[in-house]
């Protein structure tokens, strides 16, 4: 049903017409911008309409299958810390996979942009009391492999250690390599200043080494 849902969205924000106007309306359509014109004979389409709004939609996959479809669809991809699926090779490698498989469906279908992709990951540097307390314990973290809706999926791991240590293992991280964005997963329960605190750490002590920017 939502792929369904999102290949009728995606068509509206082309600027196609979908739905036939009522020649005689019980009310008038109201003033403001977002409303309903007439675009092609007999049909009517989304007003304002963006001409970019297209190409700047992204769809969460989970399986390579679906990043596939993503890419038929002409959306951006979206992978987070779980792939519902497991080949029995390292997270990182299997989403490095999904990127892969995205990236030639995507080409097969023939679009002429560029996709972006981005993955999720949990990084806190450790560079205080504070942070080994909630984390430290976290620096031999592992892939998890559970179940999820009677499937197998499996479970990035956190990345949490000395600023040094987590230079060395995010370099070797397939799937961010073959990304061009990285989204950071904080735990908002510690509240804002210490979210801040680590997403300031990253940037200071980590990304400048691995050339982010």
């Amino acid at each position: 049903m939502a792929r369904q849902h999102t290949e009728v969205l995606l068509s509206v924000l082309t600027g196609r017409g979908f739905a036939e106007p009522n020649p005689r309306p019980m009310f008038p359509n109201p003033p403001g911008l977002l409303r309903i014109e007439p675009h092609s004979p007999g049909l009517l389409r989304i007003e304002p309409h963006s001409p970019g709004l297209r190409d700047r939609i992204w769809w969460g996959a989970g399986t390579r299958a679906t990043a596939e479809w993503t890419a038929e669809q002409g959306m951006n991809l979206m992978s987070s810390t779980l792939l519902t699926e497991d080949t029995g090779v390292p997270f990182h490698r299997l989403q490095a996979e999904q990127i892969q498989r995205f990236r030639d469906a995507w080409k097969a279908a023939g679009h002429e942009r560029e996709p972006r992709v981005s993955v999720s990951r949990s990084v806190f540097p450790i560079v205080s009391d504070t942070d080994r307390a909630y984390f430290g314990r976290e620096a031999g973290s592992q892939d998890q492999v559970g179940h999820i809706a009677g499937g197998t999926a499996r479970f990035g791991k956190t990345y949490a250690g000395e600023p040094d240590q987590l230079v060395r293992d995010l370099a070797e991280d397939e799937a961010i390599a073959a990304a061009d964005t990285l989204l950071l997963t904080v735990p908002n329960q510690l509240g804002v200043d210490y979210n801040a605190h680590v997403i300031e750490s990253l940037l200071t002590h980590v990304a400048p080494e691995l050339g982010w920017r």
